[in-house]
């Protein structure tokens, strides 16, 4: 995978040569997640370039981690998917996560917020249980951003399923939700709370009440926002 070497029999040493280049292990994660098709991957890499994502992909192939599918179309689009051997990297991949949200400190990560990949984590983890069984739009608002990346719309179809949206989908909006990314990614880690963020006049919501009431729940969270954070 890459042409450094670290010439060394370990297996913590051969397993780094494939996965410690840069971007595959936050691919990798993605992938876990499970995004299989490329314009997916590239919303959840977004700083990622193309070219980059390709190349890590035909590694990721070329070393039995992925393996690529062709769908039929109309248009034929290529999906990747895990193999056993990527499937097994699940518990490392979630490991390394816990070990971030418990030990890297909170303020170096609330430097690097990126709308896009927070609603598309959103979008991905949503709850929608707690939804009603129509199709419900909830509009997030980020005062402070470029107009480009202000609003968002989170639509859940009566099929259960999620959309994410940055130009107005046309729908009546049941829920809006009017913070700043700052506040929005605290929530999504866990490092507050949707009570706390309205107690502190960071967040607020006009619209449907019970769907408001029940914000903390459907919003789902980061899957490691369950891990307690030590260094702050």
């Amino acid at each position: 995978m890459t042409n450094a070497s670290y010439r060394q029999f370990c297996p913590v040493a051969m397993a780094s040569e494939i996965l410690c280049t840069r971007w595959t292990v936050v691919l990798l994660r993605e992938l876990i997640a499970g995004s299989t098709r490329f314009n997916e991957l590239r919303r959840g890499v977004p700083r990622m370039s193309p070219a980059l994502l390709s190349k890590r992909l035909g590694e990721l192939e070329a070393e039995g981690i992925v393996e690529r599918q062709r769908l039929r179309g109309p248009p034929e689009v290529d999906a990747y998917r895990l193999t056993q051997s990527g499937r097994d990297l699940q518990p490392v991949i979630e490991a390394i996560g816990m070990w971030g949200q418990k030990w890297v400190e909170a303020e170096p990560s609330l430097e690097n917020l990126d709308p896009e990949l927070l609603m598309w984590d959103m979008r991905r983890n949503l709850d929608t249980d707690p939804v009603p069984d129509r199709r419900t739009v909830i509009e997030v608002v980020y005062p402070e951003l470029p107009p480009a990346q202000r609003r968002w719309w989170l639509i859940v179809d009566p099929d259960r399923s999620v959309d994410l949206c940055n130009v107005d989908p046309g729908f009546d909006v049941d829920l809006y939700i009017h913070t700043d990314l700052r506040t929005m990614t605290r929530i999504w880690m866990g490092l507050t709370t949707v009570a706390r963020a309205v107690e502190a006049d960071s967040l607020s919501m006009v619209g449907d009440r019970t769907l408001a009431g029940s914000m903390q729940t459907w919003l789902g969270l980061s899957p490691f926002a369950v891990q307690e954070k030590l260094a702050v």
